[in-house]
């Protein structure tokens, strides 16, 4: 059964992402004074005292948007609204009642029973008595708050449990997989997102840097709850405009730590740029499985066979040659729960641990091959035996008789050995040296 939704709707610049990181108590969406930062809805799963509801975040009503996106970002806000059991009004108490207050009243004139007014920004005792104004809107007195100094929030959770907790509702279950959706501006990942929730749930504009906040949007596949985190397109550091660009960035980067797994969108119209071989370094130093999407593929211009793009993937993307490849149009819906599927089976491979008897076959089996040559006229590096001490990423500690004998190509080499001969033929292994007297603890 869905949870509830309860969902922050308000004119811009009242303070809606302040309140919405004050209630879930995590730095989620980015707060910043400019109009406008907030378009997309911005959602997570609460818990208050075991009742448990989904709080949403909108952007502003009545903004006049930079991009264009007035339209977009409207709508929304109205699904949001549809959506919702309980409706939190928040007005600003600094700056008092204003035309766009009385809009968006009118707007959720017909959800009355559903709506409780509230007052964000009386950081002083002596504000609550300048609140009368807002009494016109036809929501009764608002509830004073401040998201800034949290005043107000204990009582305001207290009443958000005992509305949601009229609506039946259960502990969702834990997401079996989350999947980060990256790439280069204008690359359809929330083309791909909206694909994947069956609903429009991102805006999708042709408008580079659409989305700003990393959106976690839940959706079920095979009977499973899956989270795709939409984010923000990556572009260089040195062509960030504003600090909005920084946080939208920065979270981009942060939803590559938290994923089990990152579908990598390449833009199949446009040649791999320096942006995409950055993302590509930085999944391969978080060690993350990926899946390189090329998007667009409908589009394609002069398109070459798959099997020759992939060829041309393994020369640009080197750092990611062993990732694979699924070809799709995120705007028809084509390979999409395809690509899903390609990373379920990668989250598998990173949970498989190895016997330590088959590792040290494969160790055994790469070192007679191509034994490890000598270093600037230093010993050679003689391998004693290997262990898999984690998995996710799968880790594997090689004791040597001294690790600085092990040069980086000959680590290379017995990665892609590995992969080879152990089922990790997909994903990233993250390879430790010890020498001999070192010990290690299994995870």
């Amino acid at each position: 059964m869905p949870l509830p939704v309860v969902a922050i709707v308000g004119r811009p610049n009242v303070g809606k992402s302040s309140l919405f990181n004050a209630l879930v108590r995590e730095r989620t969406a980015i707060v910043e004074p400019t109009a406008g930062v907030t378009r997309d809805r911005v959602s997570q799963v609460c818990e208050f005292d075991e009742v448990y509801f989904e709080l949403v975040d909108t952007g502003g009503h009545g903004i006049v948007d930079r991009d264009d996106l007035s339209e977009h970002v409207e709508r929304q806000i109205r699904y949001a609204i549809d959506q919702a059991h309980l409706i939190l009004f928040l007005v600003d108490a600094r700056e008092g009642l204003t035309p766009l207050d009385r809009a968006t009243a009118d707007l959720l004139r017909r959800y009355t029973d559903r709506v409780k007014l509230l007052a964000n920004k009386v950081d002083e005792p002596h504000m609550t008595n300048s609140l009368s104004e807002f009494v016109s809107l036809g929501f009764g007195e608002p509830h004073s708050v401040s998201a800034h100094s949290f005043d107000g929030l204990r009582e305001l959770r207290e009443f958000i449990r005992e509305k949601v907790a009229e609506v039946a509702n259960e502990a969702p279950p834990d997401p079996a997989m989350k999947i980060a959706i990256v790439g280069k501006r204008n690359a359809g990942k929330s083309t791909f997102v909206n694909a994947l929730a069956g609903e429009e749930r991102m805006i999708v504009s042709e408008i580079p840097g659409t989305t700003r906040d990393s959106v976690d949007v839940r959706f079920e596949k095979d009977g499973r709850t899956l989270i795709a985190i939409d984010t923000a397109g990556i572009r260089k550091k040195t062509k960030l405009a504003d600090d909005i660009e920084f946080y939208a960035h920065s979270r981009a980067v942060a939803a590559i730590s938290r994923a089990d797994v990152v579908l990598f969108l390449i833009d199949s119209t446009l040649d791999v740029g320096q942006v995409d071989k950055r993302l590509a370094q930085m999944i391969h130093e978080q060690f993350k499985p990926c899946v390189i999407v090329v998007n667009k593929w409908d589009l394609a211009k002069g398109k070459a066979a798959t099997t020759d793009y992939g060829d041309y993937l393994d020369k640009v993307l080197t750092e990611i040659a062993f990732a694979p490849v699924v070809f799709t149009s995120a705007l028809t819906g084509q390979n999409v729960d395809a690509a899903i599927d390609v990373a379920n089976s990668l989250f598998k491979q990173s949970a498989v641990r190895v016997g330590t008897g088959q590792l040290n076959q494969a160790l055994q089996a790469a070192v007679e091959e191509v034994p490890p040559h000598s270093r600037r006229g230093r010993k050679r590096a003689k391998f004693l035996y290997a262990a898999q001490v984690a998995t996710r990423p799968p880790t594997i500690v090689l004791f040597v008789n001294d690790p600085s004998y092990v040069t980086t190509d000959y680590e290379r080499y017995l990665l892609n050995r590995f992969r080879e001969s152990l089922p990790y033929g997909e994903i990233p292994i993250r390879l430790w040296k010890r020498a001999r007297r070192s010990r290690i603890h299994a995870e």
